[in-house]
């Protein structure tokens, strides 16, 4: 990368950014799509940012804060600078947003509240930056808001035999809090102090996410052989039938999750999990107290 001409570029574009430019997420001004978001895992209780930036060829790429400070940016170099960069996804970690009780928290993992990621990320907009092929500029802009969706609530997976059929369906309902992240109680004061603009349970969704997934080791041949769906957030059934089709691609006693999620309108996700989820079960011992998978039956099971 020519380090005299992409500090030029880089000065122009600093005082380009200073003076705003034009865009939304899709399209986002000279991109094809940039947006920045907040994604909490309700259930795991962890919080994250993400970005993502899609434009053509590429030699460089950055992300400015709303104060106009550099938060992130790449270079290509050598092969990757002859081929050139697309699509950039990138996503913080994802640090607990709860306090654990000691002796659940064997490993001392790092901890950042709700109150606290909203003092570390400045909502307003973000605005993306790069340099092309021919080493043109392009610019963009993205809103990071905290209007946070609920975490659904009452994810249930439910498997029937029909005939020489599998049949399964993910049920789940609106929810009213932020799950580990933030209670009713906790949302009522964050509301009150001004840290949360917007009541989860009043924020709209704008789609929801579906994901069963085997929830295998990373080595396994069946992970990431997930069915993945969205429905839009305002259908009237809260549910999604998954085909056997895919189910009977699956071998018996498969361990699996689903994760529901709550999609809004400015991108912000928040995703519920419900684990312990045996498919296609064949249990030789059906009088015992675990399943084909080796989990507990409840006693609703």
């Amino acid at each position: 990368m020519n380090g005299v001409k992409t500090k030029t570029v880089l000065a122009s574009a600093v005082a380009a950014l200073l003076c705003g430019t034009a865009g939304a997420t899709e399209p986002c001004g000279d991109f094809g799509e940039c947006k920045v978001l907040v994604e909490i895992n309700s259930s795991d209780g962890d919080i994250g940012f993400h970005f993502l930036m899609d434009g053509d060829n590429l030699r460089y790429g950055a992300l400015f804060n709303p104060k106009h400070r550099k938060i992130y940016s790449y270079g290509a170099r050598r092969e990757l600078a002859h081929q050139f960069v697309t699509e950039t996804f990138n996503e913080s970690a994802e640090p607990l947003c709860w306090h654990p009780e000691p002796e659940d928290d064997e490993y001392g993992e790092p901890v950042v509240t709700l109150e606290e990621f909203i003092d570390r990320w400045m909502d307003g907009t973000y605005h993306f930056f790069a340099i092309g092929e021919g080493w043109e500029t392009s610019y963009g802009q993205s809103e990071l808001s905290f209007n946070l969706p609920a975490a659904p609530a009452d994810v249930e997976w439910e498997e029937e035999e029909d005939g020489d059929d599998t049949e399964g369906e993910i049920t789940w309902l609106a929810g009213s809090d932020l799950g580990e992240c933030a209670d009713e109680d906790d949302i009522a004061e964050l509301i009150a102090e001004g840290v949360l603009p917007m009541n989860p349970a009043n924020v709209p969704v704008a789609a929801w996410e579906v994901v069963l997934e085997p929830d295998v080791e990373d080595g396994d041949p069946l992970n990431g052989m997930n069915y993945v769906v969205r429905i839009p957030g305002d259908a009237e059934e809260l549910e999604v039938e998954v085909p056997d089709d895919y189910l009977e691609t699956l071998p018996d006693n498969t361990p699996a999750k689903v994760e529901v999620g709550a999609i809004g309108f400015d991108d912000n996700a928040t995703f519920t999990e419900e684990g312990d989820i045996c498919l296609n079960e064949d249990d030789p011992d059906e009088f015992d107290d675990f399943d084909g998978c080796g989990f507990e039956i409840e006693e609703d099971d």
